[in-house]
């Protein structure tokens, strides 16, 4: 951290050096948040640039003297910018390959509906297709035609909604639902006791002693138990996202 530190005041100041070694440093965090807008119809080098730029903004106005991390701080301001940048550029742009992955999936509804007199679920679809649940998300989202971001969807006594803001929304939310599938794709690499833990500490928000004591070891035990449980999911991310990417 000191280290860091040290190297957002010499960025500040002007030092270029500082700057492409803080970029190169945090290429896995900007990489990371580029991950949650692939399949847009984006090259995911240039969304890589523009969270760079991004990062170059966070190292310009990150105050050393709060008591936040640099990862934490940089996180939400280079996915503000890769979303400035998708909603300037004014056309929805959805790649070849999502639109036939919609079409897929589109048929593949009906089908199934016809057989079983129900819409399938996320995951029956993903096991028949043979995709993930997180791109049939994106290319669901994407199964529209191309149109203007600025284009009137609703109007009335003045009031406008336009695409962009209705398409924010709808980021928003397949974001978090990304998220959560990312998050519980990494909790079946813990064993039952680590994803007790984890559920108990950061889902229900309970204290160390109060895991302690329903699951029968010490406050001691629960605090190294925890660290290295948290090594272990940053492993297996920094594992996942590099395969990925």
């Amino acid at each position: 951290m000191e280290r860091t530190c040290e190297l957002i005041k010499q960025a500040k100041e002007g030092n270029k050096e500082a700057q492409s070694i803080l970029v190169e440093e945090n290429s896995g965090l900007i990489w990371s948040v580029v991950k949650r807008f692939q399949g847009r119809g984006y090259d995911k080098e240039d969304l890589f640039q523009i969270g760079s730029i991004g990062l170059l903004k966070c190292i310009e106005n990150f105050d050393l003297e709060r008591n936040v991390k640099f990862s934490t701080y940089a996180v939400p301001l280079i996915m503000g910018e890769i979303k400035r940048f998708l909603r300037d550029d004014g056309i929805v742009k959805v790649s070849r390959s999502l639109k036939e992955a919609s079409y897929k999936i589109k048929r593949e509804k009906e089908h199934y509906q016809k057989l079983y007199n129900r819409e399938p679920t996320l995951k029956e679809i993903a096991v028949t297709l043979d995709m993930d649940e997180s791109d049939i998300l994106m290319a669901m989202e994407s199964g529209q035609e191309v149109c203007s971001l600025h284009q009137v969807i609703y109007q009335s006594e003045g009031d406008e909604i336009h695409l962009e803001d209705k398409l924010e929304q709808q980021a928003d939310l397949i974001e978090q639902t990304v998220d959560n599938i990312y998050v519980q794709e990494l909790l079946k690499k813990l064993n039952e006791q680590e994803r007790q833990i984890i559920h108990m500490r950061y889902f229900q928000n309970q204290t160390q002693a109060a895991i302690a004591k329903k699951i029968g070891i010490s406050q001691v035990q629960v605090s190294r138990m925890e660290k290295k449980i948290l090594n272990k999911l940053r492993k297996n991310a920094n594992t996942k996202e590099n395969g990925n990417l």
